[in-house]
């Protein structure tokens, strides 16, 4: 992992907000100023794919081949809330 970060994201902020608002009048109606929470862990990475698919379309990242589903590949680092019992 580099240990310099830039400012870039390759993301515009457009892009972002779009993706943050995922709101439908319904959501608007109801007073939400984020989107459901349900929806969080899928939007975060769908952001997360997003930019890694521009980082590596700048080369900006020393893992190769790139992975051929940013979607998956940023779900995979997601932490997974599920529980599993001791014994």
């Amino acid at each position: 992992m580099s240990e310099v970060c830039t400012n870039s994201s390759g993301l515009s902020t457009k892009e972002v907000v779009e993706a943050m608002a995922n709101f439908n009048e319904d959501n608007l109606d109801k007073g939400m100023v984020y989107p459901p929470f349900p929806n969080i862990r899928k939007i975060f990475a769908h952001i997360a794919a997003n930019v890694a698919a521009k980082a590596y379309e700048l080369r900006l990242v020393s893992r190769y081949p790139h992975p051929k589903d940013f979607m998956k590949y940023a779900e995979s680092f997601m932490y997974n809330f599920v529980y599993h019992p001791y014994r």
